[in-house]
């Protein structure tokens, strides 16, 4: 193709999520903006996910509005009965490494793509191979980093605390204060951090692909976040001295909606009870608890228990999302006493899974139990709804610190599951300190939404982002990052 023509074609954007829903769900509300604002994407999902997405939603009907989008697939090379869970995580990438690796090579080389050719890549960071194909084809590369920059940051944080000889922990005091992360000394715990480093091990695969994605981030052009920069100035700041160009776009949920003028489709892999909301639509004003463990954590039925015996004796209304296979070793839908069930028939409501963005919006809620993923923090920021965080793994254990400590928008409940708690914690909540949590979301809630009005911040990043796309296409230079 000659330099004329290429230069007359719309840049075209290959976006390569994570297969799994927060990564997914994200990255399509990015790609959204993207063909807002005139930009040629194509979205490549597993084979999985795209079978999830077009039998749970109407994703593929919706972006037929916008002739610059198409989705395109490739297999994850595990069995359709597997799990997918966070447990089969490595598996995941084990095998994506050697069934879709070599299907994205050809992809971008050949195909579609021979007329109007890939001219930037965002790929999730956790995908090292990212920075080869790019290199392969000779265009940039974006990562999206879809954990949370306070998230994020402990992850770079891991070569320097290694180097301080302050990891792996020495003793079992999951209460020392972490000394070597820079900007949050005397802030974060060792509980705080990231579960991975929880092990003694410096050759366990999490921790090697930690460092391996620290170290691929330096071959990138930029990085985007799902955040917004009042929320993470702080975090924000420090990062700037290790990854010169950052786009804070966040939050993106809110930022299509903003850019649209209207509400946008459902891209969730699990099929949506939408009964739950007329039930929501006869509750009282903030009285209902959101509950919910996200799509991927997994509980005991030792936990599960403690969780019901805490939210049966709080009295609280709430509106449980107990996903199937979301309570170990139970095969089918778990018998709670006749008693119990009686007690809650009028002030609790269960499904499978929940319409959330609209959840969380409803009038009705007055906080959310959560297991802490970024969407769903993001989220519940937005919507001005108080949270009792109980992480469970990736960045959630440092998003509940924040939760409670940082940003004061709930309580952290990491590491602890017992109904004398769990009671305690949603009384509080919902009750004795209630409407000081409703005041500091509230405020908060207001600054998100700002920063995706015109002439918000995150409204200005994205707007450069999409210019600097544009501009890349003809610029064969690198703005480089450096690690820690």
């Amino acid at each position: 193709m000659d330099n004329e023509r290429a230069s007359a074609l719309p840049p075209h954007v290959l976006i390569f999520p994570l297969p799994i829903q927060g990564p997914v769900k994200c990255m399509l509300k990015l790609a959204e903006l993207f063909c807002i604002n005139g930009l040629k994407v194509t979205f490549l999902n597993s084979q999985h996910i795209q079978r999830c997405l077009s039998s749970c939603t109407n994703i593929e009907s919706y972006f037929q509005r916008y002739p610059n989008f198409r989705f395109e697939t490739v297999p994850d090379g595990l069995p359709e009965d597997n799990p997918r869970t966070a447990s089969e995580f490595f598996e995941m990438l084990d095998s994506m490494k050697a069934v879709s690796v070599p299907l994205i090579h050809e992809m971008v080389t050949s195909g579609p793509n021979s007329e109007n050719p890939i001219t930037c890549i965002v790929a999730d960071g956790v995908f090292c191979f990212a920075v080869d194909i790019a290199k392969q084809i000779g265009v940039p590369l974006l990562y999206f980093d879809t954990i949370s920059p306070c998230g994020l940051w402990t992850y770079l944080c891991l070569p320097k605390l290694i180097e301080a000889a302050e990891f792996p922990f020495k003793g079992d005091n999951l209460d020392e204060i972490v000394v070597n992360a820079p900007g949050k000394e005397g802030f974060l715990r060792r509980r705080d951090l990231p579960g991975f480093y929880r092990t003694k091990d410096l050759n366990d695969p999490f921790i090697k692909s930690v460092l391996k994605e620290n170290m691929n981030l330096s071959l990138a052009q930029g990085l985007i976040l799902n955040t917004f920069e009042e929320l993470d100035a702080s975090i924000l700041s420090e990062m700037s001295t290790v990854c010169p160009k950052i786009y804070a776009v966040g939050p993106l949920h809110t930022h299509v909606k903003t850019r649209l003028g209207t509400g946008t489709t459902s891209n969730s892999i699990l099929k949506e009870d939408r009964s739950c909301v007329p039930w929501l639509d006869m509750q009282p004003l903030k009285s209902v608890l959101f509950v919910s463990i996200g799509s991927l954590a997994v509980m005991t039925k030792e936990q599960f228990m403690e969780i019901w015996y805490g939210l049966v004796n709080s009295g609280t209304r709430f509106l449980w999302v107990r996903r199937p296979g979301s309570i170990a070793g139970l095969e089918k839908e778990f018998e709670i006493s006749m008693d119990f069930s009686q007690a809650t028939k009028e002030r609790g409501y269960i499904v499978t899974w929940a319409p959330q963005e609209e959840v969380l919006a409803h009038p009705a809620i007055g906080g959310f139990l959560t297991h802490s993923g970024w969407n769903s923090t993001l989220e519940s920021i937005v919507e001005g709804k108080p949270m009792i965080c109980w992480p469970h793994n990736v960045d959630q254990q440092v998003n509940s610190r924040y939760v409670g400590e940082f940003w004061k928008l709930g309580l952290d409940m990491k590491d602890t599951c017992d109904r004398v708690t769990v009671e305690r914690m949603i009384k509080e909540l919902m009750e004795s300190k209630k409407e000081e949590f409703l005041e500091k979301a509230d405020r908060i809630a207001k600054m998100a939404k700002a920063s995706v009005s015109k002439g918000g911040c995150s409204y200005k990043n994205l707007d450069q982002l999409i210019q600097d796309i544009k501009s890349m296409k003809f610029s064969k230079h690198s703005l480089k990052i450096k690690i820690i």
